[in-house]
């Protein structure tokens, strides 16, 4: 088959994580796959350095254009994310391809942009969702949709990385340190990760808060937040990093505080490294935690969620049945192959029809 992938967007997270993962699934397997991308940006470069050959466009709006002069080469066109898919949608009455989509969301639709999502939803041949909860909002709406989980690479962590990291942090002797690796966005709830951060500080507990990720729309927020409660010594906000994976690895704990999250891959690189997870109960999440294999708290709940952390940082036996619980979860559901190859029947199947 040749495939090509649809991604626009800029930075670097979760979703271009997944996107390259498949791509790679794809060669691996003796396909021919291209890569639509944002100019400049980290998975253009990533693929681009994998010898993924990559058509590049400096705004979203270029794409649709390429795509009907060009796209009619492609046996599947599969759009990563809503942007893409916009752009996609329209281009399909020009298209001899057939159009694949991954939501990774898990938010109902906004009643005024429920026609035109349904519109565009509804131009792809196979809908694919990253987990239960963000299958239903199609379902809802009478869309079928497959469920085909993100995934992760078994990897090994750079500890001298990890270590000189550790080395320039100041002030974490003798402390716990727990952690996330997600935007300063609304959807992501830094602020009750804040909340919860005092509430431990106000015990006694002995924690030290690394937050890793871009700064978004509640950056500044953040900083209000964190000097209001005399959180600068035990919240650090410490921005992008490349390969912020090798870092999750000095963590105590993983935590996230998500308001909708879809699958939340960043919890199987806690899962790989055998770090335990509390989160909120947010989309995907209560799916990937459940069954013990980490603590779940209601969203918003800043009480909870510092109770949460708490306990794994004080039950020494339950946190290590958590972990074990959590490895051979990411082992037997959460690894890559399988989703590739998941993807990959999707793909022979719809092009049978």
């Amino acid at each position: 088959m040749k495939i090509l992938q649809l991604n626009l967007e800029k930075g670097w997270r979760g979703g271009e994580r997944q996107t390259l993962f498949c791509m790679q699934e794809f060669v691996k397997a003796g396909h021919e796959v291209h890569l639509a991308a944002r100019q400049d940006q980290a998975l253009a470069k990533r693929a681009a350095e994998q010898g993924i050959k990559v058509h590049s466009f400096a705004k979203p709006y270029q794409l649709l254009f390429w795509l009907i002069r060009y796209g009619s080469q492609y046996d599947i066109i599969h759009s990563q994310t809503a942007g893409s898919l916009s752009w996609a949608a329209l281009a399909k009455p020009f298209l001899k391809s057939k159009l694949v989509y991954t939501r990774r969301t898990a938010f109902d639709i906004k009643p005024k942009k429920l026609k035109r999502t349904l519109m565009k939803w509804r131009k792809a041949d196979v809908f694919v969702s990253v987990c239960e909860a963000a299958a239903e909002e199609p379902r809802r709406l009478g869309l079928d949709s497959l469920i085909i989980p993100s995934a992760i690479q078994a990897y090994k962590v750079n500890t001298e990385r990890a270590q000189a990291f550790q080395q320039s942090l100041s002030g974490i002797d003798g402390k716990y340190l727990v952690g996330t690796t997600s935007a300063l966005t609304r959807e992501k709830d830094p602020i009750t990760m804040i909340k919860a951060i005092a509430i431990l500080k106000n015990k006694g507990l002995p924690v030290v808060f690394l937050h890793f990720g871009s700064f978004g729309d509640m950056h500044q927020a953040c900083l209000d937040k964190i000097r209001a409660l005399n959180l600068e010594e035990e919240y650090r906000l410490l921005g992008f990093h490349e390969h912020v994976e090798d870092y999750v690895s000095l963590l105590d704990v993983f935590s996230m505080s998500s308001l909708s999250e879809g699958v939340g891959g960043s919890v199987f690189d806690a899962f790989w490294q055998k770090v335990p997870v509390a989160s909120t109960d947010a989309g995907g999440l209560k799916e990937v935690l459940a069954d013990g294999c980490g603590k779940l708290c209601p969203v918003g709940d800043a009480y909870a969620l510092a109770q949460a952390i708490e306990e794994i940082l004080t039950q020494p036996e339950q946190r290590q049945i958590m972990i074990e619980k959590a490895y051979a979860r990411v082992q037997e559901r959460y690894f890559v192959g399988p989703m590739g190859q998941a993807y990959l029947s999707a793909y022979q199947d719809v092009l049978a029809r």
